[in-house]
């Protein structure tokens, strides 16, 4: 067994709510958040898979954990590429479980985690690029992976996205913290045409060492490409080549990888 314990800690450090348990853990806050707070899962036992939902607007999310972790509350500019059903009100139920062995050995997105941050969060898979548009929340590289795969529009919720500032070396990449396997990818390019633009052409750089260049069209759809399956830790999608049109804002919406974590 492994202790899990959530806490809710205010700006100053000092512990709002905590609830602890043996595999397991829920807790109830019955108070507003204030700026300044977080939310922290602690376990007894590190590179663990856990599902963690420190929102019941957001859900849970299966997550490898290397350590503590603490998740900010957005607030502000923060708050817009999120629901605004979240993290709001007086009535907040949060809960932590282990994943079980079957849970593990099931195919899934592996890159969904709704609760990606900035910086090294200890908790995976976890999205990073070199470039964000302005340094805003609504297009920052955790928003390519937090599930939403709205792509008809840009700016705030649901239409969040990684968005490259006109960068032609722009690069995310996808951390899993551990060696999975993959054997498919889908992305989500982000079509509020004729705002935006589109790739005709993106690379995948995988922690293997191999490349993949992929074909795009201009499309509203999901493109899905399937693979022979690959154990990797990480995955970069580089190299993208922007259609020759007058927008310059190509962007991502949404990228999957699916397969196993356990195979």
């Amino acid at each position: 067994m492994s202790e899990l314990s959530i806490k809710v800690i205010d700006k100053n450090g000092k512990t709002r709510f905590v609830a602890s348990g043996d595999n397991e853990v829920v807790l109830v806050n019955t108070a507003e958040y204030q700026e300044g707070d977080r939310i922290s899962l602690e376990t007894g036992e590190k590179n663990i898979y856990v599902w963690f939902q420190a929102d019941d607007a957001l859900g849970a999310s299966l997550v490898y954990i290397t350590d503590n972790i603490s998740f900010d509350i957005p607030f502000g500019e923060k708050r817009i590429s999120y629901s605004p059903k979240a993290f709001m009100g007086s009535s907040h139920y949060l809960c932590a479980r282990i994943a079980r062995e079957d849970e593990l050995k099931s195919y899934r997105n592996l890159a969904l985690n709704v609760y990606d941050q900035h910086g090294d969060t200890h908790c995976y898979p976890h999205a990073y690029a070199n470039v964000e548009t302005r340094g805003e929340s609504v297009f920052a590289a955790r928003n390519a992976i937090d599930g939403i795969v709205a792509n008809l529009s840009h700016g705030e919720w649901p239409y969040e996205s990684w968005g490259i500032n006109r960068n032609p070396d722009a690069e995310m990449t996808i951390d899993f913290g551990g060696e999975v396997t993959a054997d498919k990818i889908v992305l989500y390019t982000r079509a509020d045409f004729p705002h935006d633009s589109w790739w005709t052409s993106v690379t995948l750089r995988f922690s293997d060492g191999s490349e993949t260049e992929w074909k795009l069209d201009k499309s509203v759809k999901p493109h899905v490409l399937e693979m022979e399956p690959k154990k990797i830790s990480s995955v970069t999608i580089c190299r993208l080549i922007k259609a020759d049109d007058e927008s310059p804002f190509p962007a991502l919406s949404q990228m999957e990888v699916y397969g196993y974590i356990k195979k």
